[in-house]
């Protein structure tokens, strides 16, 4: 690794520079870093809207708007929306900018699809598309881009090594020319990537200090992880926490995108699983995500707000 990659690294993430402030201060800073608290006090963690839940909204400025005057910390956008905005002759430096002025981040951009194809040649076609995308998501200020590996295949098909391979090949491009870092989800319709066990694989077998994985509490939970699995990941693993709920019905293996419902409305045992997050020592964003079309059809700005304050009132109820 050269120094400037190093330096690269150093600056773009928060583990890093934890690791720096162990080394100087000992371990007090980390102490210290781990009682910031957001929202008045009443989050370990800032809270981001990914625009999905407020889909309908009219264009990307729109949805910013909407996020801050909701009171959000960040926004995650989708790309299909920086494209759009693009295409209009918007600037997506002047849109970070805008973005920061009305205090919020863009801790990630949803996504960086069909991410990692079956073979070399497909994987070559998809490099252009691949730093399109890393661009508008370092234009825009973004810190991660969700890793998306479609299309689906088989588990017992799929090159594990491959991978993990070309994996680290996107850590080294989005980190290295754009300072923008990859993160590798999960979905339920993946059968090679579904679980988080799955994703962890990847990411782990990929041999980057920056390989990092999204959790979402919908997958753990369609995609059949559970919820253990939490326990037994660092902090530093996980790029952005993507938070949910669904109702008792209808049953976990006919669950859609579109059933998810606000945090804490529904069945998923949110305090164990924020308690477990809290644990791990993880310290970005929380992210609420939901596709409801019925909370498309209400006021798209009390729908932010009232996910904002149900996704806070979990999170007071688990003391974390």
């Amino acid at each position: 690794m050269t120094d400037s990659s190093f330096s690269r690294r150093k600056f773009l993430t928060g583990t890093s520079a934890a690791a720096a402030g162990l080394m100087l201060t000992g371990a007090g800073s980390l102490a210290q870093k781990s009682q910031i608290r957001f929202q008045g006090g009443r989050s370990p963690w800032p809270i981001s809207l990914d625009t999905s839940t407020i889909r309908p909204a009219q264009g990307i400025r729109e949805k910013i708007r909407i996020a801050a005057e909701a009171g959000y910390d960040g926004i995650e956008p989708w790309e299909g929306e920086l494209n759009e905005y693009e295409q209009n002759g918007g600037n997506l430096r002047e849109l970070g900018l805008e973005i920061r002025d009305l205090g919020m981040d863009v801790p990630n951009i949803v996504a960086l699809w069909n991410a990692i194809p079956p073979n070399r040649e497909e994987w070559e076609q998809m490099q252009n598309d691949h730093r399109r995308r890393f661009r508008q998501a370092s234009e825009v200020g973004a810190k991660y881009i969700q890793t998306v590996l479609t299309p689906a295949r088989e588990w017992r098909e799929y090159d594990l090594n491959w991978a993990a391979a070309r994996f680290h090949d996107l850590l080294e491009m989005g980190i290295n020319d754009y300072h923008v870092i990859p993160a590798l989800n999960f979905l339920q319709f993946l059968p090679h990537n579904q679980r988080i066990g799955q994703a962890a694989a990847i990411a782990l077998n990929a041999d980057h200090p920056e390989a990092k994985i999204i959790p979402d509490t919908f997958h753990m939970y369609v995609g059949g992880s559970g919820w253990n699995g939490l326990k037994h990941i660092r902090g530093s693993f996980i790029a952005i926490f993507q938070i949910n709920d669904v109702p008792p019905e209808p049953p976990r293996e006919e669950l859609e995108d579109s059933d998810r419902i606000y945090p804490g409305d529904g069945i998923f045992p949110l305090g164990d699983i924020l308690r477990d997050l809290k644990d791990t020592g993880f310290d970005e964003f929380v992210s609420l995500q939901l596709f409801n079309p019925v909370y498309w059809e209400q006021d798209l700005l009390e729908v932010a707000r009232t996910g904002l304050e149900k996704t806070l009132k979990v999170i007071e109820n688990s003391g974390v």
